[in-house]
């Protein structure tokens, strides 16, 4: 029976995904070459997860990129150009956030799924100013990606059963999650101002500082810069970045170093590789190769398989090194005519530490579709 509504679940999601009217883009423009706009997206998706000694399924919302709307207001402005973002998502049971026997509500909404509450002036000639809640200059430095497959396997590995613990040998659950065991180091969105210079030869340098303002009690501040590169060599794409991000918190300082690379040949073929250290606290590689095709009439195809492979991160119970491995495979296919993404993926996650613990395999699975309007 339990299958049997798990093959409904996922036939659900695609069968309305299929049926999703296209929508004319929703858009004022102004007499003066202003305009505002509405967006968003529905990301539902159905998560299982096995962690050796129980099995949970749930209808969630695929925290990679999640269900949200929002609003972009642009206005000339002197020699640049004035710009409103306002984001939030809708608070739907996120997918890193069920765990064994703790399943979030359907929809809470809270003050923290507001994503961007975001002023900037781009001045073309001297860069870009940023005010307000929103990407901090490190965001996404870890995570650059051309394989089209990120809503099932990408660096960010704790977006899928994020909140899932292991268990030992025994069965018993452990205080160690999946988020602990592979982070991407990756910066965030906070309440910050930062800058971007103007793009020279592809490349382009940005700097920020914040503070977390969205969560109470929360009053950690956050510095971080990042060096981008984008360009074309013939046949090849290519996005690479690097960043560095220190956190001023009273539970303790961190410093992170991470950067990463994605490479796209026009046959299709693709790759990215990204690597992150945490001073006194671990060390990851990322890899993960790709291979994107128009094998049908209805978009294109997108075929991945990605490893993740960490070291000294999550060390308790007297543990003192410790190691990661996550791999996956994922497939995504796109419905150029409604704006919806298909997709599904699986991962195995593996962790191990010198604690004496032995911990159980983890292996989850994620289905699910994104419609954009």
């Amino acid at each position: 029976m339990t299958r049997f509504r798990n093959t409904s679940a996922i036939s659900a999601i695609a069968l309305a995904a299929m049926t999703v009217p296209a929508m004319a883009e929703l858009k004022y423009d102004n007499a003066s070459g202003g305009s505002v706009s509405l967006y968003g997206q529905f990301s539902p998706a159905y998560q299982w997860v096995d962690d050796g000694e129980e099995t949970s399924s749930e209808l969630v919302d695929n925290a990679h990129s999640n269900t949200r709307v929002g609003l972009m207001l642009l206005q000339p402005l002197g020699e640049g150009t004035f710009s409103f973002n306002f984001e939030t998502a809708l608070g739907l049971r996120s997918s890193d956030g069920v765990t064994q026997g703790s399943v979030p509500k359907g929809v809470d909404w809270s003050r923290t799924n507001l994503r961007k509450v975001d002023f900037a002036y781009d001045s073309n000639e001297y860069g870009k100013f940023y005010l307000g809640q929103g990407s901090m200059a490190s965001d996404g430095i870890a995570d650059l990606d051309m394989s089209g497959t990120t809503m099932v396997n990408y660096n960010g590995i704790s977006d899928t059963a994020g909140s899932f613990r292991f268990r030992d040998s025994a069965g018993a659950l452990s205080t160690v999650a999946i988020a602990d065991i592979a982070p991407s180091l990756d910066g965030g969105r906070r309440g910050r101002i930062r800058y971007d210079t103007p793009t020279f030869s592809g490349f382009t340098l940005s700097a920020a500082m914040g503070e977390e303002i969205l969560a109470s009690g929360n009053d950690d501040e956050f510095y971080d810069v990042a060096l981008r590169y984008a360009g074309e060599f013939g046949a090849i794409r290519v996005q690479s970045g690097l960043g560095y991000a220190h956190k001023d918190s009273d539970g303790g300082d961190t410093d992170d170093t991470f950067g990463s690379v994605a490479v796209l040949h026009e046959s299709g073929f693709n790759g990215a590789l990204a690597l992150g250290h945490r001073d006194g606290g671990g060390d990851y590689v990322y890899g993960k190769v790709g291979y994107q095709a128009d094998w049908f009439s209805i978009g294109k195809t997108s075929l991945s398989v990605d490893l993740y492979d960490g070291s000294d991160f999550a060390l308790s119970g007297g543990a003192t090194s410790s190691d990661t491995q996550v791999w996956g495979i994922g497939a995504s296919q796109m419905l150029d005519e409604h704006n919806v993404e298909l997709y599904l993926g699986y991962r195995t996650y593996d962790f191990s530490d010198n604690s004496g613990t032995s911990y159980q395999d983890i292996d989850s699975v994620l289905a699910g579709a994104r419609w954009k309007f």
